[in-house]
């Protein structure tokens, strides 16, 4: 197994460098312990409520860069606290990656409320995607019963294929975006987890989705008119 040791302490002291070698040493041991090939080693120095960390996002870039199997942290509280916790070990879910800690000798073994809170979170995330593609599929059925062709859209039919289109959560770009963030922010933001994109990207798709939304809009706005002038 390809794993990836992570070590924190939580402030800049001059005393807190024992911490993270011990640390570091111990993870070793532990990686030796279940024969894991050590990839990379991230040692930080900050607050485990902030979910902007410098490691954290070493971390979640190389797990994409590289097959990475395990995250080794001596207890589940190095990855973070709070809220941030429990949003980075959402994170290493989704990718299928193991969290292994010194202090559980071995695979980390979440506490009840926080697998209670994981499981709720995953639920509610896949019924956001269901939400999303039911209200695309509603306005293409609408556009298509007044008139639309989506066959006539079709390009490159039978050609050579461009560039591939990229896989972006178009439902977090629009989150995003509705907190008043940036496209530069939300394309730095989806960098970190794990998705290719660019400003530029982010920017189109978002435009893309609007006009969608606003096509959606009109003709629902247009059906309920015709409905109300036969009544």
């Amino acid at each position: 197994m390809n794993a990836i040791i992570y070590c924190r302490v939580s402030t800049t002291k001059q005393a807190q460098e024992t911490s993270l070698q011990r640390q570091k040493e111990e993870l070793k041991k532990l990686a030796q312990e279940y024969e894991m090939n050590i990839i990379k080693i991230i040692e930080e120095q900050a607050s485990g409520y902030d979910i902007e960390r410098v490691g954290i996002m070493e971390l979640l870039d190389a797990i994409k860069q590289h097959r990475i199997d395990v995250v080794l942290v001596q207890d589940e509280t190095r990855l973070g606290r709070g809220n941030a916790k429990i949003a980075l070990l959402r994170c290493l879910q989704k990718e299928g990656i193991h969290v292994y800690t010194v202090s559980h000798r071995g695979e980390l073994q979440l506490s009840e409320a926080d697998s209670m809170v994981l499981e709720i979170i995953s639920i509610v995330e896949e019924y956001q995607r269901k939400i999303h593609n039911l209200k695309i599929k509603r306005g293409m059925q609408r556009a298509v019963q007044n008139g639309y062709r989506p066959e006539n859209n079709l390009r490159n039919v039978g050609k050579q294929a461009g560039r591939d289109r990229k896989d972006v959560p178009i439902e977090d770009i629009v989150r995003l975006r509705q907190n008043r963030l940036t496209f530069a922010e939300i394309a730095a933001t989806l960098r970190s987890l794990g998705y290719d994109v660019s400003k530029a990207t982010v920017h189109r798709r978002y435009k893309e989705y609007e006009q969608l939304a606003n096509k959606e809009k009109f003709l629902y706005d247009d059906t309920s008119k015709n409905v109300n002038t036969k009544e």
